[in-house]
């Protein structure tokens, strides 16, 4: 059974909806709301129609797509630049340290200050593999193929990506980071506040969410606890963004607390260790299993495939070359499979 990503359409609405209300809440990027989702394919459709190199607020919409059935089975998105429209938010983890000679003792604080530094970075995230697919490699397609849409688009991006990463999320599908902090200050649960945020943006945080640092220690243990920890079900996605080249650099998300991972574009592993090669034939079989994409913009595609050196460029097997779409003299872009 093989696998591609390709560019979401209007006809991927339905099951795009489906695999939201499977998310468990936490998953800003891909409400459970019609209306929502169906703005966000009609901004992805627009964001693949521009065929320029210009930097813009644009969002690409990708799914995963059984090309035998044709069912959708996975998605993920990319923010060309994050803050544009509305203030991109995190806070950010510091510390301020104070000596009191009298006591002969220095004391350190730890704070959370809001903060906008990560405003014009381009995002990777939204990405959610139907339960039913958690094996074979799906989820590294998914994460992986991302990067080589960037590399084949690079200057419709940053020269910074973050991915935000969910934080824990208890039994009752709230938030011991929110109840501890935000919640405080807007009357509303995780749940609620999370919605709105999903579906309307958070200028709301900007308008009522004080400005002053606050103090780690005047939170409750449970929520200190669980500052820049990722949920269970986010710890394979933090190896994979680590094995890119992604750091935790003191950023969290402002609702749950989980960290915001960054990395240089240029320096990220799948980027900056792509080739690309032109297909000298199609054969069954092949000595190497690759990551591979063809395509620009809506025409992008990408799939496992196996390839071999030869001469002039590779030979690539019948069905790699299927799912992208390719034959002899195409050139695809491809970076080894780890």
């Amino acid at each position: 059974m093989t696998f591609r990503i390709r560019a979401a359409n209007a006809l991927d609405l339905q099951p795009l909806y489906e695999m939201a209300k499977l998310t468990g809440g936490g998953f800003t990027n891909l409400p459970p709301d019609r209306k929502s989702l169906a703005a966000k394919i009609e901004k992805s459709i627009l964001a693949f129609d521009r065929d320029d190199d210009v930097l813009g607020d644009d969002l690409f919409v990708l799914v995963l797509e059984n090309t035998e059935h044709g069912d959708v089975r996975g998605t993920c998105q990319l923010f060309s630049q994050v803050g544009q429209k509305w203030p991109f938010y995190s806070y950010r983890i510091g510390a301020l340290t104070q000596h009191s000679e009298e006591l002969g003792r220095t004391f350190r604080a730890d704070m959370l200050t809001l903060s906008t530094d990560l405003e014009g970075s381009s995002e990777v995230g939204g990405l959610f593999l139907h339960p039913g697919e958690r094996a074979g490699g799906l989820g590294m397609l998914i994460a992986r193929s991302r990067y080589l849409f960037i590399r084949n688009h690079r200057a419709r991006f940053g020269d910074r990506i973050l991915a935000e990463l969910r934080g824990i999320i208890d039994e009752a599908g709230g938030s011991p980071f929110w109840d501890g902090v935000a919640g405080r200050f807007f009357g509303m649960n995780f749940q609620d506040a999370d919605q709105f945020n999903a579906v309307n943006g958070n200028q709301f945080i900007a308008d009522l969410m004080p400005k002053h640092p606050i103090y780690t220690a005047m939170l409750p243990e449970t929520a200190r606890a669980v500052i820049g920890l990722p949920h269970p079900s986010g710890r394979a996605a933090m190896r994979m963004l680590e094995n890119e080249g992604f750091h935790w650099e003191n950023y969290i998300d402002i609702f749950d607390g989980g960290p915001t991972m960054t990395a240089r574009t240029d320096m990220v592993r799948s980027i900056c260790e792509a080739q690309d090669s032109t297909i000298v034939d199609i054969q069954q079989g092949g000595e190497t299993k690759v990551l591979a994409a063809h395509g620009r913009l809506s025409g992008f595609k990408a799939a496992y495939a196996h390839i071999s050196p030869v001469d002039g460029g590779v030979l690539i097997d019948l069905e790699g070359a299927k799912a992208l779409g390719v034959g002899k003299g195409d050139t695809i872009t491809h970076v080894a499979r780890w």
